[in-house]
């Protein structure tokens, strides 16, 4: 028997869809993360790009267990003396609701030289409409 390795040429990845009105976000970002990675896939090769292109929606209306809306913070240095901002998950929410997803399905990406390509395969926007209705993406659930 041989060992069965992906090559980049033969890998096309799948455009998939979540919805995430309503889904606590830690469900979505576990969700989002195993199929940007590819380990659903019987083909997944740790050092390359085997996942899917995951497009999430409504991110403005993803839930959050307990008390993490304000509990939860979100820490950003600019470098200087005194610089240090924090914001919480409410705040960063009503801000760019995006970047919460984001943020959080980074944060469950391997630590390794393609976890910025993979985070390139996310594509998250605030409602419902998406520009990417051409590449027929299918529909997933995470919950």
């Amino acid at each position: 028997m041989k060992t069965f390795t992906l090559k980049a040429k033969t890998h096309t990845p799948a455009w998939l869809i979540i919805d995430a009105d309503g889904v606590v976000l830690g469900r979505l970002a576990t969700v989002a993360a195993r199929h940007l990675i590819g380990k659903n896939k019987p083909h997944y090769t740790p050092h390359m790009l085997s996942g899917d292109i995951v497009i999430v929606t409504n991110a403005a209306k993803l839930r959050v267990t307990g008390n993490k809306l304000v509990d939860k913070r979100y820490y950003n240095h600019s470098g200087y003396p005194g610089g240090l901002r924090e914001m919480t998950l409410e705040q960063k929410l009503a801000k760019d609701p995006t970047e919460v997803v984001r943020l959080a399905v980074r944060g469950m990406l391997p630590k390794n030289k393609l976890a910025g390509d993979m985070l390139k395969n996310l594509k998250v926007f605030p409602g419902a409409e998406h520009p990417h209705e051409a590449q027929q993406p299918t529909q997933i659930k995470a919950d």
